[in-house]
This record gives structure tokens, sequence and C-alpha cells, in this order.
């Protein structure tokens, strides 16, 4: 098959199998921002041969991005994100459909973008629209795959309805969310992103163990990994009102 051969390394030894780059051919992906952390999921999505990727962000490429956003090019500063996305994909590998919507999500106008995909990945940078998306992963019962990242230090989880606890069960949400700029470092974003997509690609071809329960902690100034163990939360307010379990 021709466009197998593309994929060919990934089904080698020690790789998955074609019946697995098949199923990653025939899947479909919702990735929430294409910042710095969409940048790098986006890539590898495109890479792995994801047949078909939604890209959501309602911003412009701006010059500051350029430190960590490296699917954005020069040329493209003032245009939606999510066309500079589009058009880096489209480059690198056409036979990726791709859906956009340049659009900042709210409780009104999400169900449309959602409806037909069961993986989103959470690359927004913003932890009040984390929380958000972690409800509505719960309430439309999702596979969310979370990445954060601060400065040298970044996490990932991955959250599955009705199997595991969500974001709020590890992180509790504050009565007040303050939104600080933090530092935004390229080999520390791209190494998490990565790690999503990782995640992604064990979700979709049941390769290998996803992070489930399981908080990966990524400290770069130590290049070093821990994992915690979590579990659902019995007082946790976005499992209840959701009524996941």
């Amino acid at each position: 098959m021709t466009q197998l051969t593309r994929y060919k390394r990934n089904f080698e030894e020690n790789g998955i199998t074609q019946i697995a780059q098949e199923k990653l051919l025939n899947s479909r992906v919702l990735i929430m921002g294409a910042g710095g952390l969409g940048s790098g999921v986006i890539m590898n999505l495109a890479a792995l041969g994801v047949g078909q990727i939604k890209i959501i962000d309602g911003d412009i490429v701006e010059e500051s991005n350029l430190n960590r956003q490296i699917i954005h090019k020069y040329k493209n500063i003032g245009r939606a994100k999510v066309i500079s996305a589009k058009d880096w994909v489209q480059e690198f590998n056409p036979d990726i459909r791709v859906e956009l919507d340049k659009i900042k999500i709210n409780e009104l106008n999400y169900f449309n973008i959602i409806q037909n995909y069961d993986i989103i990945v959470d690359c927004f940078d913003s932890y009040e629209s984390k929380y958000m998306l972690n409800e509505i992963a719960l309430r439309h019962k999702k596979a969310l795959v979370h990445g954060a990242t601060q400065g040298f230090y970044g996490q990932v989880t991955t959250i599955i309805p009705d199997k595991t606890g969500c974001l709020e069960c590890v992180i509790q949400k504050p009565k007040e969310i303050k939104e600080t700029i933090l530092a935004s470092l390229s080999p520390v974003v791209n190494t998490i992103a990565a790690l999503q997509a990782q995640e992604v690609l064990k979700i979709i071809t049941g390769i290998g163990m996803p992070l489930l329960n399981k908080l990966l902690i990524y400290d770069g100034t130590i290049s070093e990994f821990k994992t915690l163990n979590y579990t659902k939360n019995a007082t946790c307010v976005a499992c209840s009102k959701n009524d996941t379990f």
C-alpha cells in the first residue's frame, strides 16, 4: 500500500504493527491549542500518521511565540494560528485531513467542536481553560490527554472518564485562578508535547500503558522524570458534577 510507505519505519522491529498504523490512519484527534504544546503535538501526530486532526485556537501568531511554537513561521506573524498550523501540516503531510476553528471555546460553543472526536489533547496554556476542558471531557466521555509546562518543569496525564480520576482530582481547582505569564522553554515544551502525542499513540493503538491515574512530572533542571499515582477523589467537584463514577 503506497500510503503506508511513508510510515514504514513506524512498524519495523520494536515499533508498532501495520494494523496499528492503519488504526492511526483512520483515527481522529482534537487538539485544543496551537501554541507551544499544540505545535509539538501537531508535529508528532502528523509524523505518526493520525488521519484527521482538528485544531482549535483563537489567537494569531506573534513574534514572541516563536521561541517555542515551532510550526509557525516568521512570515505568518499576524495570521491565525490555526491557519498557520494547517499550512504546516499540509506542506509536511498532505494526506492528513485538517479541520480547524479560530475560536476561543466556552460553555456555549464547544459542543459542535468536540462531537466527532473521542480523544482531546489539552494544549491550552490557561488553567481556567484546562479546568473547563476537563469538565467537558467528563461530561461527554472523551479521553483527555493533559499537558502543562512552566519554565523547566512539565507534566502529563491521561484522563479516561469512568476509569480514572480527573484533573481536579490531581490539582484541586482554586476558588480564584490567577493566571500569570510564566517562562516557556522550547526543550521542555517539546518534551511534554512529545509525551502527549505518545499517549495518543497508545490510546489509539492499544500498545503500551497510557498514564492512567499517573501524573508524569518532568524536571528539566536535572533531566529527571518521576511518576505520582493518584485516584479519583471522592470529594472532587468535577467528577460529582458530571456523574462519571
